[in-house]
């Protein structure tokens, strides 16, 4: 398949502004980061819901209280994963995410079967779906966010999550750019346009890139002495954000063929909606969170 320049340039466009965007929102505070993250999560929800309509047409009618409760529930998930440098007075976000996300949690059922008289048992089911999806994702991507341990490159969570971010883009950026030169062999039914080339391709440069930054990161943060612990933990960062964000992107495709649609939105000329920007990133924070958590501060 030969590289299309006019679709490289208005992708490379978009994705350039789309850094800008993220670095600010990731390096100017927390609560910069909060704000970011709640757009996206909102603009995720309104897209997740479209697909599954499109997919199942009784989920489009769900009441207007089961449609944005459950965003607002799901938005909780980031409130409850903050620490105690997000406060509202004396109080911290997590205890009011905490408590808010309880009562939205058991009150949507009840809203449900006062507004349309029934429950239905599989609209529920696809709401929880998105809970776990992005709300879940977000949230733990929150917590990761807040973590400080260790010095400049091991790891404070901003640096943390431009490890992720970085590796994704590096990987979905090569993967598109292999691809397109010498991919040959199809991927994966769901998204006929991967190939195992560009797949590969991209996975191994994103481990390659991020471990050669890693590794001088750490050298220059120890006083010019390699440290090739933490250089590993970017490697394996890398790998982990690289393996599972090709999952992500594969289960998002899969969601719009069943939907039939070939964009989950438009707000990105070039790459579509937030979950067409953010599918690897919502399947690839769960993981990346569990090795911090199993492997990193047990």
């Amino acid at each position: 398949m030969a590289l299309n320049i006019s679709v490289f340039k208005t992708r490379s466009l978009t994705a350039a502004i789309f850094v800008i965007v993220m670095l600010a929102g990731l390096l100017w505070n927390v609560w910069s980061f909060f704000v970011l993250f709640s757009i996206i999560h909102f603009g995720a929800w309104f897209e997740y819901q479209k697909l599954i309509a499109g997919i199942d047409g009784e989920y489009a009618t769900i009441s207007p209280f089961h449609r944005y409760g459950v965003m607002i529930a799901g938005w909780c998930f980031m409130w409850y994963f903050t620490n105690e440098g997000y406060l509202i007075g004396n109080i911290p976000f997590h205890i009011i995410g905490w408590w808010t996300g309880l009562v939205f949690l058991f009150i949507l059922p009840l809203g449900e079967i006062v507004l349309t008289r029934k429950l239905s048992v599989k609209n529920i089911l696809y709401s929880a779906g998105g809970l776990v999806y992005i709300s879940l994702s977000l949230g733990l991507l929150t917590n990761l966010r807040t973590m400080f341990f260790g010095n400049i490159v091991s790891f404070q969570g901003s640096l943390l999550i431009l490890i992720i971010i970085g590796s994704i883009w590096i990987n979905d950026t090569m993967a598109y750019i292999v691809g397109s030169l010498i991919g040959k062999t199809p991927f994966s039914k769901i998204s006929p346009k991967k190939t195992w080339e560009g797949t590969l391709g991209g996975i191994i440069l994103a481990v390659v890139v991020m471990g050669v930054i890693g590794f001088f990161s750490t050298r220059y943060a120890n006083g010019g002495q390699v440290t090739w612990v933490w250089t590993l933990h970017w490697v394996a960062i890398a790998g982990i954000a690289a393996v599972t964000g090709t999952a992500g992107d594969l289960l998002e495709s899969k969601l719009k063929r069943m939907a039939g649609v070939k964009d989950s939105g438009h707000i990105m000329p070039g790459h579509g909606g937030f979950l067409d920007r953010f599918d690897s990133l919502l399947v690839a924070t769960p993981f990346v969170w569990l090795y911090i958590m199993w492997l990193l501060l047990a």
